[in-house]
């Protein structure tokens, strides 16, 4: 009878799962790209942009809580409403952190950082009335809008036209509408009209 090979230890094709973590870059460090941007400029739009993502997550977020907690008269006009929204906010969060790492900064990127850093007041875990959810969203666009004008001012100023194009083109497009889609939903209007 032949005899077999012996099978070759698993170790080969074995993952490296254990190993040792460590950081490459500390955040609130800049590194070095040929971007013909002064270093205090690019500072400075990394850490706006920072805060404009903590409060953009956190603005995210909160959609998503209303969405889920929606109720009343007017539920399925809003649950699809705050989605969409939702939605867009979602994808300046990647425009933001990207543009914070093309400028050769860190983004914050995990929970804990965003409610440490973020300005927008935190709701509570349970359910509000809609005004309150709606009213939420738009003290938190708010703020985001402040930031972002004051900071397309500063990037235009020190010569950073990206952050500003992104501040000005996405960041303020894209909160301005959804404040008055919100705002709307508030107007004093009756629901039922009695012609008694």
């Amino acid at each position: 009878m032949a005899k077999k090979p012996a099978p070759k230890p698993i170790s080969e094709a074995q993952p490296q799962y254990k190993v040792e973590y460590r950081e490459i870059q500390p955040y609130g460090t800049l590194k070095k790209l040929p971007l013909a941007l002064e270093d205090n400029a690019r500072t400075k739009s990394v850490a706006t942009l920072n805060q404009v993502l903590a409060d953009t997550m956190t603005l995210r977020d909160m959609y998503k809580k209303h969405h889920w907690q929606m109720s009343g008269a007017t539920f399925y006009q809003l649950h699809l409403l705050l989605d969409t929204h939702y939605e867009a906010q979602a994808a300046l969060v990647d425009m933001i952190a990207e543009r914070i790492m093309a400028l050769g900064g860190i983004s914050i990127a995990m929970a804990p950082d965003v409610a440490e850093m973020t300005r927008i007041p935190r709701p509570p875990k349970g359910r509000e009335d809609v005004p309150t959810q709606l009213a939420r969203l738009l003290e938190a666009h708010e703020i985001i809008l402040r930031e972002a004008h004051e900071g397309a001012d500063e990037a235009d100023e020190s010569g950073d036209d990206g952050t500003n194009d992104l501040l000005v083109s996405n960041v303020i497009r894209t909160n301005e509408p959804q404040v008055w889609f919100i705002a709307e939903h508030l107007a004093e209007t009756a629901l039922v009209r009695s012609d008694a």
